[in-house]
């Protein structure tokens, strides 16, 4: 017997879509580039990240706070190099465009990301032509795993639970949309996500 349609998906962008940008490995290669102590660097950035993914500081807040008295000659040339850590991810953006108008789903993007470094990812990588809204942490100053940010997708779509499949690289989140009614993939390659969600999309949930 077949399950509820699938009307939309919900996607994490930085490992889904492309890649995570300023991560860990990010991180080591700027401490690397600019001279930096990357212990010192990567537990600041622990400490003050979540309030720069929650919308709270800005993009220069989050900057002045992570390499005051490091000894970083240029503000700027961190930001840019920060920004120019993305990267596409082309054969997943062509399948969700591919299945999104095969099957006429709605693709919301459900994704943690600061303010600055998510409309700078939107506009290069033109994920305008991929989602129909982004339910970002920045935007609505509440964090995945935070159950609140998942009901905001559903709320904005008029969108049931189980008419949704979300999809993310970070099994943590997988598992907490599940607690939560939704049905979920984690994301390691499009060899193995396109069979899972094709049986979605073809029998429901």
């Amino acid at each position: 017997m077949a399950g509820t349609k699938i009307r939309a998906l919900l996607l994490d962008i930085g490992g889904v879509l492309l890649s995570n940008g300023w991560d860990r490995k990010a991180r080591a290669r700027a401490a690397e580039k600019f001279s930096l102590d990357y212990d010192v660097l990567n537990e600041r950035h622990h400490i003050i990240f979540d309030a720069f993914e929650a919308g709270k500081m800005s993009f220069d807040e989050y900057l002045d706070l992570l390499i005051v008295d490091m000894g970083v000659s240029s503000k700027e040339e961190l930001r840019e190099f920060i920004f120019a850590q993305s990267t596409a991810i082309p054969e997943m953006i062509d399948y969700i465009k591919k299945v999104k108008h095969q099957y006429g789903l709605k693709v919301f993007a459900l994704n943690n990301e600061a303010r600055e470094l998510n409309e700078y990812r939107i506009s290069r990588f033109h994920l305008h032509e991929v989602f129909d809204a982004f339910i970002s942490s920045c935007y609505l100053n509440v964090r995945k795993p935070d159950k609140s940010l998942y009901q905001y997708a559903l709320d904005i779509g008029n969108f049931k639970k189980e008419e949704v499949v979300y999809i993310d690289d970070r099994i943590v989140f997988i598992q907490s949309a599940k607690r939560y009614g939704i049905s979920g993939i984690q994301h390691e390659s499009l060899e193995k996500t396109r069979p899972l969600l094709d049986y979605y999309l073809q029998n429901g949930v």
